[in-house]
């Protein structure tokens, strides 16, 4: 694989693995690198109530947060359905509130992406 972030597509797939998807079977798996190189793994875990529903980025970048982490560099992203799976809207406002314009890794072991974040969200809300 070459990448910057050998490793952060494999723990996002080590994520994937716990998906909790019924409703959709899309199973989503993130990994968050740190600046002090810890690595935060999130899947989606979707609810009856659809709104209830919270995405894999996010349990990946608040499990980061709530462990005291203030300095994310990357997160990986993977899907078994979607090998160039982005962020929705919402994950992407929050990755930005909480890491800023952070690499986004996407792909598989053939193929590995790296954006900025600005790319896929260049005009942010911010804090006033």
């Amino acid at each position: 694989m070459n990448s910057k972030y050998p490793d952060l597509l494999h723990e996002a797939e080590e994520g994937m693995a716990r998906a909790y998807a019924p409703y959709s079977n899309f199973r989503v798996g993130a990994a968050v690198l740190t600046r002090g190189g810890k690595v935060y793994r999130g899947c989606n875990i979707e609810n009856g109530s659809f709104g209830a529903t919270v995405c894999a980025e996010r349990v990946a970048i608040f499990k980061a947060v709530s462990e005291g982490e203030a300095a994310v560099e990357a997160i990986a992203i993977v899907s078994a359905n979607d090998p160039r799976i982005l962020p929705c809207g919402i994950c992407r406002q929050v990755l930005w509130e909480l890491g800023g314009d952070l690499d986004i890794v996407i792909g598989n072991a053939s193929s590995v992406e790296v954006l900025k974040l600005s790319s896929l969200y260049p005009q942010p809300f911010k804090k006033t």
